[in-house]
């Protein structure tokens, strides 16, 4: 399992920025691991047309893994478009699942991820930092429609 541990990884679980909760969030989201346990919380704001991401704040209790993800996020989100966070996503769960490339822009560092494939029951806290980000967008946006 060394391999999954790697040094960028290590570096990236030891630095994940925009660490808490936002008071103010449009939108937050929980995620939680039923194979380990790790959870992490996303809490967000959007711009003014509902397309990017102004503010982030994330709050990880998971493992190395989880943690290098969720700082791959909390470190790029600010600027990055809905599509992007949701491209993010939608890539990374195909490199683990379905033999896919990495991603590629914003969140490329999601390929120090690449190992994580090949053992199954570390992908589910590989994915809830962006799950989480997804979610929080969802509940972002469906609070302005109803508003």
């Amino acid at each position: 399992m060394s391999e999954l541990y790697h040094n960028r990884i290590l570096e990236l679980a030891a630095n994940i920025q925009h660490v808490g909760q936002l008071a103010d969030a449009e939108g937050a989201a929980l995620r939680v691991s039923r194979v380990c346990g790790s959870t992490v919380h996303v809490s967000l704001k959007l711009d003014e047309a509902g397309e990017v991401v102004t503010e982030i704040a994330v709050d990880p209790k998971a493992c190395a893994l989880g943690q290098a993800s969720t700082s791959i996020l909390s470190s790029n989100a600010v600027g990055a478009t809905v599509g992007e966070i949701r491209a993010a996503l939608t890539d990374l769960r195909a490199m683990l699942k379905e033999d896919g490339p990495p991603p590629e822009g914003r969140f490329w560092e999601l390929r120090h991820l690449e190992p994580v494939a090949d053992y199954p029951p570390r992908h589910a806290s590989t994915l809830l930092a962006f799950d989480a980000a997804v979610a929080a967008i969802e509940a972002a946006l469906a609070a302005r429609a109803e508003a």
